[in-house]
């Protein structure tokens, strides 16, 4: 490695002469473009595991303090300018199988869950469609409990296997899991790496249907070409209002709002877009201008969605917030 590529000290225990990683390290490696927003600082260091054998070797070397994070698609996070400390990971290849199991599939956390829903139509598995109108990864879809047009992960899943922050490879139950809207609890800093999840056996042309419906209605409602990170902002609990989130954006005349490169959706104002040169303080600052708006407005507290992750430009690696 060059001088500009090494790794970071805390790192070294996974370069030696006893143990090298199968998977790719990447010191200093740019998230911005691997985002779908397209923003964002770079990672201290990225780890790309090559297996879920991989990957629990490199979490019992690396030392405790060190902050692990797991990034799956990276659809609903905004990563700040100033980049993110510690290991992050990001599974590829090797954790992107489907396996047909039963009336279920067993599927690996970097499948897309688009190609889950295709692939579930295919072998006449209903039940997971709701994943074709979701962007996103299922370890993302899993940890944040993702739901749409009538379901959500919680519906669908019977166990999870994660790698713990210590090395250990372990499968839970989905009951385990205390599933609510758009959380799920995992063992802190644990990565998932695959899931199964439940399905009924029906035709595949009404599967296929069901999922032509969904991309349809997802196209003619949401902003699906453009750079963005899908809904910022959670739906209201029924005894905060009865409206959902877009449509207190929309009272409150955020509707087309813009700071910097970021923009509200006038197609749909639950979406941030960045409109070509937007950074990520730009996105956030949008976000929390709404919030206030939507508040003075309707003294509604609207609770992020989006991940916002990392730290500002104004700190450098290593620095305290």
């Amino acid at each position: 490695m060059t001088a500009a590529t090494t790794l970071p000290q805390w790192a070294q225990v996974l370069d030696t002469e006893g143990f090298r990683p199968r998977g790719r390290l990447t010191p200093q490696a740019a998230l911005g473009p691997r985002t779908w927003f397209r923003v964002g600082g770079p990672a201290e260091l990225l780890f790309q595991p090559a297996s879920a054998e991989d990957l629990t070797q490199v979490m019992k070397r690396l030392p405790l303090e060190v902050p692990v994070l797991p990034l799956g698609a990276c659809s609903n996070v905004i990563v700040r300018d100033g980049g993110i400390d510690g290991m992050v990971i990001r599974l590829a290849r090797g954790f992107s199988t489907i396996t047909r199991d039963g009336d279920g599939l067993v599927v690996g956390a970097a499948c897309l869950d688009m190609t889950v829903a295709e692939h579930a139509a295919e072998a006449g598995l209903s039940g997971l469609e709701f994943l074709a109108g979701i962007p996103g990864s299922i370890g993302g879809a899993v940890a944040m409990n993702a739901g749409a047009y009538g379901s959500d992960m919680s519906a669908v899943m019977d166990w999870v296997e994660v790698v713990t922050r210590d090395g250990r490879l372990l499968r839970l139950p989905a009951a385990s899991l205390d599933f609510g809207y758009r959380h799920a609890t995992l063992p802190p800093q644990s990565v998932v790496v695959r899931v199964r999840l439940n399905a009924m056996v029906a035709p595949p042309a009404i599967i296929r249907q069901r999922i032509d419906e969904i991309r349809t209605a997802r196209e003619a409602a949401q902003p699906v070409r453009a750079r963005t990170g899908g809904s910022t902002f959670r739906n209201p609990d029924p005894d905060e209002s009865q409206r959902k989130a877009w449509e207190l954006i929309d009272a409150a005349g955020c509707r087309g709002l813009t700071v910097g490169g970021a923009q509200i959706s006038e197609k749909h104002c639950n979406f941030m877009l960045n409109t070509g040169n937007a950074t990520a303080a730009d996105l956030e600052q949008l976000g929390d201008t709404v919030r206030q708006r939507v508040h003075d407005h309707t003294a509604v507290t609207l609770r992020w969605e989006i991940k916002r992750i990392g730290r500002p430009a104004t700190h450098s690696m290593g620095e305290s917030a």
